[in-house]
């Protein structure tokens, strides 16, 4: 069969020239879209299933030179960039400068614009070093990687897998006609049942928590408190994690991929990295000028951990949930920005760095595991090493179109006023600043966050998603979660696990349903 990882000898390489085109003209397509929707609607639409569906279609053309298509580890490729190419145009690159240009600082757009560039860069490698390690294992849920992968496996093998993964597309397209986020039904069934559980938990209680407890819990920034405590003690898990030194090390190597030492040698690289951008932006942006020593030395400190710990945030949440609260958590970084006292030059580069990391992270470990998928999980490593060093390189291209684009463009879009809506908020919140309460809430509701998470542990990480759900105002995507979970402990109690595999493709289609009918939604908004 085409996905043995065995038929081909060497894994499809970028540097084939038909690959190559192929891959730089749907990451132009990608960015394109990328950041026609961040700046008309505020959103960042999954372009991996169409760049998958677009392979399949070339495969099919017989034309001598796209018969690489036909394989799915091409296939593989071509999706990998153009994801890469609209989450890094749209969250990792349009957005943040487009908070400088909010604030009237448009000497802060090119700094920021390179800062945010090479911290995307960052991103991505940093996760192709980090997968498959204790911390984000291979094997872990990614559930729209899943999605894509299944896709793909279904356009190559067809027979019963297409049957059930036409069927969860089409149900996923039903459910999001009706307005509900069929992503996270589908999601239920694939990730970490107490992670999700926890949740579709929180998403309710943000939603309802004005008729349930008569206070918007969002103004009093519990939520925010919440992913602070959850957040410090999951980057103190991890550092555990690092340093825990196993009796019987063979044993987690036949786990993961990655040992422990690479793990930290990954944790030292993006220190080092990410300590390296902020004092680049903290240059360039000429905040030495306007703050003490003291003061710009803690701007630089503090701007590496806010950059990691929300990367790790975002990864974290991304690889159980397939959701992720970006905006939130860097909203996070600025208030306690705010608080700390820095100048407004410093908060509008701090938020733009911190709202860039984690996105290209959690995009990239998506695309890992839809190749770790395609090529056997994991059954030839020499082979998957191979795969996801190629998968890189893609998202590399994908990235850097991704940079030329924005570049080219954002001039343009600014000056017709369409501009990511989120940064009016990051605007407003540093033109406004934050009373001294806020701090007193933050602390208060960060103890709670901080138990809960330690009271998961590492593997369900249940502060984090638990906080997750806080942070965003979608109650009906809290009912879809606990209601797929339901059905998934029914389905596995009667079936006795029979039935695993086709709830696994079936819930897959539902997101990548999900996926296609949002995306081609979305152009057609954006369009009018």
């Amino acid at each position: 069969m085409a996905n043995n990882p065995r038929t081909e000898e060497k894994h499809p390489t970028i540097f084939n020239p038909a690959i190559l085109i192929v891959i730089v003209l749907m990451a132009v397509i990608g960015a394109m879209i990328g950041v026609q929707l961040i700046t008309t609607l505020g959103i960042s639409a999954n372009t991996s299933i169409v760049g998958a569906v677009f392979a399949m279609i070339l495969a099919r053309i017989p034309l001598r030179y796209l018969v690489k298509f036909k394989s799915i580890h091409s296939q593989n490729l071509v999706q990998t960039s153009i994801s890469a190419a609209t989450f890094g145009a749209a969250s990792s690159l349009m957005l943040p400068i487009g908070i400088p240009y909010v604030l009237d600082m448009p000497h802060l757009i090119t700094p920021l614009f390179i800062g945010v560039t090479l911290a995307m860069l960052v991103d991505a490698v940093l996760l192709y070093k980090m997968f498959d390690t204790k911390v984000f294992p291979a094997k872990g849920a990614w559930p729209p990687g899943i999605a894509t992968a299944e896709a793909i496996k279904a356009g190559d093998e067809g027979g019963s897998r297409a049957k059930y993964l036409l069927t969860g597309i089409g149900i996923g397209i039903v459910g999001a006609l009706l307005k509900i986020p069929m992503s996270a039904f589908g999601v239920a069934f694939i990730g970490n049942i107490w992670a999700l559980t926890m949740f579709g938990i929180g998403l309710l209680l943000r939603g309802y928590s004005v008729p349930l407890f008569g206070i918007d819990i969002n103004e009093l920034y519990i939520p925010h408190g919440f992913m602070i405590g959850a957040g410090i003690v999951a980057l103190v898990q991890v550092i555990v994690l690092i340093f825990n030194k196993k009796k019987k090390e063979n044993v987690q190597e036949e786990e993961f991929s990655k040992s422990n030492k690479e793990l930290g040698q990954a944790f030292g690289l993006g220190f080092i990295a990410y300590t390296a951008i902020a004092i680049l932006l903290a240059v360039m942006g000429g905040l030495y000028t306007d703050m003490s020593i003291g003061m710009l030395i803690g701007f630089i400190f503090f701007a590496m951990l806010a950059a990691f710990a929300h990367e790790l945030i975002v990864g974290i949440a991304a690889m159980h949930a397939g959701w992720f609260p970006a905006f939130a958590v860097a909203l996070i970084t600025l208030i306690i920005g705010i608080l700390i006292g820095f100048p407004a030059e410093a908060l509008a580069l701090l938020v733009g760095f911190s709202a860039c990391t984690g996105v290209a992270f959690a995009d990239m470990g998506y695309d890992l595991k839809t190749g770790y998928i395609l090529r056997g999980n994991g059954k030839d490593m020499e082979f998957e090493r191979m795969g996801r060093r190629n998968q890189l390189f893609a998202g590399f291209v994908g990235f850097i179109v991704a940079a030329v684009v924005v570049l080219l463009s954002f001039e343009a879009y600014f000056s017709q006023g369409l501009i990511p809506p989120v940064d009016l908020v990051y605007a407003a919140t540093i033109e406004s600043g934050i009373s001294n309460g806020i701090a007193t809430q933050l602390v208060l509701w960060a103890i709670p966050g901080a138990i809960l998470q330690l009271l998961g542990g590492s593997k369900r990480q249940m502060g984090i998603l638990f906080a997750t759900g806080l942070l965003l105002l979608t109650p009906i995507a809290g009912w879809a979660v606990l209601t797929g979970i339901v059905l998934r402990i029914i389905i596995m109690k009667k079936g006795k696990g029979k039935y695993e595999q086709q709830m696994t493709i079936t819930a897959a289609g539902i997101i990548a349903g999900d996926a296609i009918y949002s995306f081609m939604n979305s152009i057609l908004k954006a369009g009018k």
